[in-house]
């Protein structure tokens, strides 16, 4: 075994079932146990491996895994990340008291919010502002769904 990395095995709504199944796939699973989703180890867009576990020639980790959230070959997020966009973008179109204008805003800021990008502070700001006038509990559906995957910039800039 050459120096690199192994293939992670992720169920599709984000649970980690074996960072390195290529080492050790006694510990694979078809179905995940902790929700009973299908579970997969390449990028379901491009087909690219999931990378695990970073290996030395040994064999030993090197490096810790952790869990991407978009395709290093395609840029597409995977699943797990995928779902929470396209249910916080179900619960924009669901937000009463809001013009078609700032539910605009909202969706288009989540894509934003979850990327780690210059634009990441600022789309969280517009969301915040508008989350005001959704109301506290709204407010706090967007961000059960949101704060396992938005970035760090926009964590605080949104919640602190």
């Amino acid at each position: 075994m050459g120096k690199g990395y192994d293939v992670a095995q992720i169920c599709v709504n984000g649970h980690v079932i074996n960072s390195s199944s290529e080492s050790y796939p006694q510990d694979n699973k078809n179905f995940c146990d902790q929700c009973g989703a299908e579970t997969i180890t390449k990028c379901r867009h491009c087909g690219r491996e999931i990378k695990g576990d970073y290996l030395d020639v040994q064999g030993f980790i090197i490096e810790s895994f952790k869990k991407p959230s978009f395709c290093d070959n395609c840029g597409k997020p995977y699943p797990w990340i995928e779902s929470r966009i396209l249910a916080a973008q179900e619960l924009v179109k669901k937000t009463e008291g809001l013009s078609s204008e700032e539910k605009d805003i909202l969706k288009n800021s989540i894509d934003d919010i979850v990327r780690d990008t210059s634009s990441s502070q600022v789309a969280a700001l517009r969301f915040k502002k508008i989350m005001v006038k959704s109301g506290k509990v709204v407010a706090d559906m967007f961000k059960d769904i949101l704060v396992s995957i938005a970035s760090e910039a926009a964590k605080k800039a949104i919640w602190g």
